[in-house]
């Protein structure tokens, strides 16, 4: 999916156009000429073990009417379909909040995507908030371009890297980078795809973080601004006496692979972690124990029979109030505003994004014990 701004809009406004394209069996022309029409399916060999009852595109064109917008279909028997939505938004009327990021003025910045679009809004991201960006569509020519920054000592404070790359997937540009540089600097990863599958290679190459595809400017401001706040508190910690940590966490997560990571963390650190496979079981578990029992509640929001959500509103609702008073965290891939200001509504009192960062889980962790205790 692609999501491309376009010019030409009114004083308040802003045009939006949506590419979504897949590489599936495509559609024949006789039949695109029909698709908005209700009731219409095309015969072919899967239309029968495919459920359906050809209203999904009739009903979509009758939203895109309604919001005064535009839809077209564009297919290829064999090749795929690509549908384009374009939209006219009003733009939001609350005065918004600088973009630029002071520390970062004048830091150079390399995008590394294979689709020039991406390329071009990335580094415009950039640039507003204050950084020189470039751009390559290659990974072969990011890693000798970093090996240029290092000869001439004009290092980039940034990489963002596409996963999939035509020449070297992103993963490896990013090993290469890390060779090159023997230095911390962040590097982010692009993805439009689920990345827990990568997601232990990729931090043994040094890649510091994922962001989702599309990439808006607040989704990037905000990780750049998280990389900033983690590098000043461990310059700050550096002489800092270490933090005792011990006592009890419950881990609610249904994904086994993130029970085990986290649950290492955890232990690493010093506690002790039990795992709730989903919110229902979370809360009957706080439910039998002691109140102390448990410090803190790391809370996951999609999960089955009750989400996070569900289960952040069930505990804060407990007849013992020293159970319903528990801290919980919220920890979600799901990190935009909207996402945090619902977790606070719910109940919670923090937010911690996925990928887990370490040392933000841990510094999490230490302020929200240390504030109970105090």
């Amino acid at each position: 999916m692609k999501v491309i701004e376009r010019p030409g809009a009114a004083p308040g406004y802003a045009n939006f156009e949506f590419r979504i394209k897949d590489t599936g069996i495509g559609m024949s022309k006789g039949f695109v000429s029909h698709i908005f029409e209700p009731f219409e399916r095309e015969r072919n060999s899967t239309s029968s073990g495919i459920q359906g009852t050809g209203l999904g595109m009739a009903i979509t064109k009758n939203i895109v009417d309604m919001m005064h917008g535009t839809i077209e279909v564009r297919s290829k028997q064999g090749a795929g379909t690509e549908v384009i939505v374009g939209l006219t938004l009003r733009i939001h009327p609350e005065q918004k909040e600088p973009v630029a990021i002071p520390e970062l003025a004048g830091l150079r910045a390399l995008v590394v995507d294979d689709d020039f679009n991406t390329c071009d809004s990335v580094t415009c991201m950039l640039q507003q908030i204050g950084l020189r960006a470039e751009w390559t569509m290659s990974g072969k020519e990011a890693v000798l371009r970093t090996r240029q920054s290092v000869t001439r000592n004009d290092h980039y404070f940034v990489y963002i890297i596409d996963w999939l790359l035509p020449d070297m997937n992103g993963v490896e540009v990013a090993r290469r980078i890390r060779q090159e540089t023997g230095r911390k600097v962040p590097i982010i990863v692009l993805t439009a795809y689920d990345w827990s599958d990568i997601e232990e290679e990729a931090k043994e190459a040094g890649v510091t973080a994922f962001c989702s595809k599309p990439l808006f400017l607040s989704e990037l401001k905000g990780c750049l601004h998280s990389i900033i706040s983690k590098d000043q508190s461990s310059a700050e910690n550096i002489s800092a006496e270490k933090v005792l940590r011990n006592g009890h966490i419950l881990l609610v997560e249904d994904n086994e692979l993130n029970q085990e990571i986290a649950v290492a963390i955890l232990e690493e650190a010093g506690f002790t972690a039990d795992v709730a496979d989903n919110g229902q079981i979370a809360v009957e578990m706080l439910k039998a124990s002691k109140p102390g029992y448990y410090q803190l509640v790391l809370m996951d929001i999609q999960m089955p029979v009750m989400n996070g959500y569900q289960a952040s509103k069930a505990i804060r609702r407990l007849e013992n109030k020293a159970l319903a008073s528990i801290p919980i965290i919220a920890m979600t891939a799901n990190a935009f505003e909207e996402d945090k200001q619902e977790a606070l509504r719910c109940g919670m009192n923090g937010h911690i994004a996925k990928p887990i960062d370490v040392e933000v889980l841990m510094e999490t962790l230490d302020q929200t014990m240390a504030s109970r205790k105090s």
